[in-house]
């Protein structure tokens, strides 16, 4: 019972004083779960940063889910996501109360600037860090900057394009790599 509280509480805590969402709420779960709790190994973190980011739903409830489950089964799985979107959905509920007050008010106007600077920093430094922490060789690190790239490129050019399209695009360059890697192993041998 004691470790689903602490789901609960760890998860709560990381989204209600998280601004930006799931990206930005990374360097927290890697705090709490990883270097604190030690629930989780930093490659384990990695492995569900890519699934949550594969699959349907906001990462930070995907990673919530996987970390609770893990930990607690399902009810553990089930107050660690509830922790996760509880503080979202209580602070929805406040600003909707007072929406017309909140919305004009200059100073959260100016909040929210300083907000979106934080978060992209938040962001930008989770980014940093799997990349360092990642394994690196050539072919891996030639898809990371291709799909970077491209990224930029699309951006650049205001072309829309889904970011699912991006993650397909580095799956399918990890395919192809990983199979001349492997079949080049294959010929030495």
């Amino acid at each position: 019972m004691h470790i689903l509280l602490q789901l609960f509480l760890i998860f709560f805590k990381i989204g209600i004083t998280t601004f930006g969402g799931g990206y930005a709420m990374i360097s927290q779960v890697k705090e709490n779960i990883v270097h604190k709790k030690k629930w989780l190994e930093e490659d384990e973190l990695l492995e569900i940063i890519a699934i949550a980011e594969t699959t349907p739903g906001p990462i930070a409830i995907n990673m919530a889910t996987y970390v609770g489950y893990k930990k607690g089964k399902i009810l553990g799985s089930a107050l660690a996501t509830l922790g996760v979107i509880l503080p979202s959905l209580l602070v929805i509920f406040i600003i909707s109360l007072f929406l017309d007050k909140v919305i004009t008010n200059t100073y959260v106007s100016y909040a929210f600037v300083g907000i979106k600077c934080a978060v992209a920093f938040l962001i930008i430094k989770a980014g940093v860090e799997m990349l360092i922490k990642a394994k690196k060789n050539f072919w891996r690190l030639s898809i990371t900057f291709i799909v970077i790239a491209l990224l930029i490129l699309f951006e650049l050019l205001s072309i829309s394009f889904s970011s699912i399209y991006l993650i397909l695009i580095g799956a399918l360059l990890g395919i192809i790599f990983s199979s001349l890697i492997d079949a080049k192993k294959v010929d030495e041998k």
